[in-house]
């Protein structure tokens, strides 16, 4: 049995993976969305779920609500992690993680990722569709979080549930949009873009604007569902991250 090593930040399974594999979840998500990943994606990929601060282990920290900020944590605690290859994925907010953390490595330690998976986001060159809604009143914040389509009707109206969610929540959505993007030099590294194919919420179009942020190969994969696709079709999506992740490690 492999001797799991971890931190506060992620938790480790395998001795010497070819490919590390960061990932991070979208708002309100925690590690625990991956937690099928490690079978479903080639055995010499190590997956390493992000665990943020405010959910699972860590509840009791206060979530980040500055994305620069938290990129410096990341690099603080996980740098000695990319001392082999590896990628980057990011499901909705946290593919916005992903750009401006690989965007922090580049610029202060001179590291780029092999690849980069971008799922259910929008292009941060482009504008929002959406007015923001990380500082209304707790009522009308939830129901913007509802209307998003991730929470279950059952979970928003357990009350005691959701005062416990909802600094994380608030925490993550003012992280997200608050973000404002800077025109940075193309990354180098392969990038891989997904959407669902019913998302009203991101379109095709608004991910293949993702092409622009990098020089190396792109592709756009679509996937039967809506915004929350790492869901209803997780086996078609593992299936459509292993192939473009052999195509990394038979670089």
């Amino acid at each position: 049995m492999v001797q799991k090593e971890s931190n506060r930040w992620i938790v480790r399974s395998k001795p010497h993976p070819q490919l590390r594999l960061f990932c991070f979840p979208y708002a309100g998500g925690s590690a625990s969305i991956f937690r099928r990943w490690s079978e479903g994606l080639p055995a010499e990929v190590e997956v390493c779920p992000i665990y943020l601060p405010g959910r699972e282990g860590r509840f009791s920290e206060s979530g980040f609500t500055d994305i620069h900020a938290l990129a410096e944590a990341l690099t603080d605690e996980l740098l000695l992690y990319t001392n082999i290859p590896f990628a980057l994925c990011g499901y909705s907010m946290g593919a916005e993680i992903c750009y401006v953390w690989a965007c922090h490595l580049r610029k202060q330690h001179g590291k780029t990722p092999e690849h980069m998976i971008i799922a259910a986001q929008r292009a941060p060159q482009l504008p929002p569709r959406n007015a923001p809604i990380h500082h209304l009143p707790d009522k009308e914040f939830l129901d913007g979080v509802f209307r998003l389509g991730g929470t279950p009707a059952a979970v928003m109206q357990n009350k005691e549930l959701m005062e416990l969610m909802l600094p994380m929540l608030r925490a993550d959505f003012t992280l997200y949009e608050t973000y404002t993007y800077v025109p940075d030099e193309p990354l180098t590294c392969s990038m891989s873009a997904f959407y669902g194919e019913q998302d009203h919420l991101v379109s095709a179009a608004e991910l293949v604007s993702w092409r622009e942020q990098t020089r190396g190969p792109f592709t756009l994969t679509g996937i039967p569902g809506d915004h929350f696709f790492l869901h209803s079709a997780q086996d078609l999506f593992l299936q459509a991250l292993s192939r473009e992740l052999r195509n990394v490690l038979n670089k």
